[in-house]
């Protein structure tokens, strides 16, 4: 199963917005460079974390992006789903029913034994990513990750994060 880039991006972003102070934001601009990603493509990628809300979006002076709900409260199966869309990755198109002298629709009364095995794996890996929480991801990083990185991390989120003198919501 291949998941698109931006999956990786906004997952990454999310982890920056976790350790963002309270209320805080931090520009589209700022996580694209954090990552090394065009602006205009990251944004797609936030703006479907927004409509899904994983995201919340600030406009102003001192807007930006931040978590819409705790991290303990995003699974990476949110992440996944606001970026890909909740359609399974595998879409049956029951093509054992063409090529040459094709059978009637009372010859295919069992499901495609392939269509059923691909979406118990999708089912499975939902499930796995389900259980995974942003906090999670974050913690691991903070006990596992070189210091050196978690140094650069925490430095930039200071330097980027906007930070709010009036908790204001748009949309």
């Amino acid at each position: 199963m291949k998941l698109g880039e931006g999956v990786e991006a906004a997952i990454h972003c999310c982890a920056v917005l976790a350790s963002l102070e309270d209320g805080a934001t931090m520009p589209g601009a700022a996580l694209a460079e954090a990552h090394g990603l065009s602006p205009s493509y990251l944004l797609k990628h936030l703006n479907a974390l927004t409509t899904a809300k994983v995201l919340e979006s600030l406009s102003g002076p001192l807007g930006g992006y931040r978590l819409a709900r705790e991290p303990k409260r995003i699974s990476l199966l949110d992440i996944v789903l606001a970026v890909e869309g909740p359609e399974p990755a595998y879409r049956c198109a029951e093509i054992r029913r063409g090529g040459p002298n094709p059978l009637p629709a009372s010859a295919y009364i069992k499901p495609c034994g392939i269509n059923v095995a691909m979406l118990k794996a999708e089912k499975a890996y939902r499930v796995a990513l389900a259980e995974v929480r942003l906090s999670d991801i974050v913690a691991d990083f903070m006990e596992d990750a070189d210091p050196r990185s978690i140094a650069r991390s925490c430095a930039f989120v200071e330097r980027h994060q906007r930070l709010q003198k009036s908790i204001s919501k748009q949309g």
